[in-house]
């Protein structure tokens, strides 16, 4: 880089280079790689690339297809690579998506009572992983532990938040001798320690699906002490507090399912239902923790094609979306709200089912 410039201005444009392009300017200099490599380079790094990991598993060989890695832009969907997941890693454990990681999580040798988890933290634009044990993981049917996965916005800092809580609706009254254990993994420490906050939730809470949006981790949850009503668990990851979030009526109440996805870093829900005899999916967006219905996206998009479900987001908005062809053939595609145009991104299969993360281009873990 020109040497007229002045060291402050050449940071500023680096930090807004494409991860490949950094990467390469490592080997140019030993003040360029000391640069890049730099705690305050990466924290503040603020490449916007966007990508979409697509995973795909196929019952037919009862195998994971080569997961693709597709740029989310104005070339959507031509830029695809196939990425390769750490080899420990298994299908389809991922658990969470924050600043461009992956955070992966198993059982090790799964038996009923307490055994070891494992989780990997994976950057999959510069092929860097941190593995750890997750100790003390109570396994088995009245057990379980939810475990959710973020960056403090603050300090760049992963965390892997773990939570003991009984699963039996039946049994969860009657077992109080379990400790009610809320633990926080902070990768720059490698040590499993309680929340900065007390204000654990109610042990009646059961944790389903979770997302991070905007340093708060939200985990899609149903209290069993209110007739299994649906609702939100936030948890800072600064503060480290939990929160509860009420839903909207029609989303609380009444048998239907739900699921969570970061909506242009805000906080979307998706409801599979029933309306006519039609399977529709109705799109809802928290703001200012209240909840607005945005469309419903009806699955019989035509007699030939019907929309399986809702798989996640475009950096866009729009919807990346099962189809239906025939009963036993999946097609990825892509779903304009306004116009109702479906858009084949060109992955399909017989029999599979599709798993969509979105992720930004980060340095973290260099």
């Amino acid at each position: 880089m020109s040497d007229h410039l002045p060291f402050e201005i050449q940071t500023e444009i680096m930090k807004r280079l494409p991860v490949k392009s950094l990467l390469r300017f490592r080997s140019v200099s030993k003040s360029c790689k000391s640069l890049i490599d730099s705690s305050d380079f990466i924290k503040h790094y603020i490449g916007q690339k966007q990508h979409l990991l697509v995973r795909c598993y196929d019952y037919v060989a009862h195998s994971e297809k080569q997961p693709m890695s597709i740029v989310d832009d104005h070339t959507f969907p031509t830029q695809r690579i196939s990425v390769t997941l750490p080899e420990f890693v298994k299908y389809p454990d991922i658990i969470g998506s924050s600043h461009g990681l992956l955070c992966f999580y198993s059982l090790d040798n799964p038996t009923f009572g307490t055994t070891t988890g494992r989780a990997v933290i994976f950057n999959p634009c510069i092929r860097k992983t941190v593995a750890f044990a997750v100790p003390r993981v109570i396994y088995g049917p009245i057990y379980r532990t939810a475990i959710g996965f973020g960056v403090c916005c603050q300090t760049k800092d992963p965390k892997i938040v773990k939570i003991t809580l009984v699963k039996s609706h039946i049994d969860f009254k009657s077992v109080d001798w379990i400790p009610w254990q809320v633990e926080v993994f902070t990768l720059s420490t490698r040590t499993w320690r309680s929340p900065y906050s007390n204000n654990v939730p109610s042990k009646s809470i059961i944790y389903m699906n979770q997302v991070v949006v905007d340093g708060c981790l939200y985990w899609l949850a149903t209290d069993r002490l209110d007739q299994c009503d649906n609702l939100i668990i936030s948890f800072d990851m600064t503060s480290e507090e939990f929160r509860e979030v009420n839903l909207p009526d029609s989303l609380a109440h009444g048998y239907c399912s739900l699921y969570i996805y970061n909506l242009s870093e805000s906080l979307a829900v998706v409801k599979d239902g029933v309306e006519d005899n039609k399977r529709v999916y109705d799109v809802w967006m928290m703001q200012d923790d209240s909840f607005i219905k945005l469309y419903t996206i009806n699955s019989s998009h035509s007699p030939d094609v019907s929309i399986q479900r809702v798989c996640g987001f475009r950096k866009t908005g729009e919807p990346v979306v099962a189809l239906e062809t025939d009963p036993s053939s999946r097609i990825l595609a892509t779903y304009d709200p306004y116009s109702k145009s479906i858009t084949n991104v060109g992955i399909n299969g017989k029999l599979v089912s599709y798993f969509v993360f979105s992720y930004m281009e980060t340095l973290l873990l260099l």
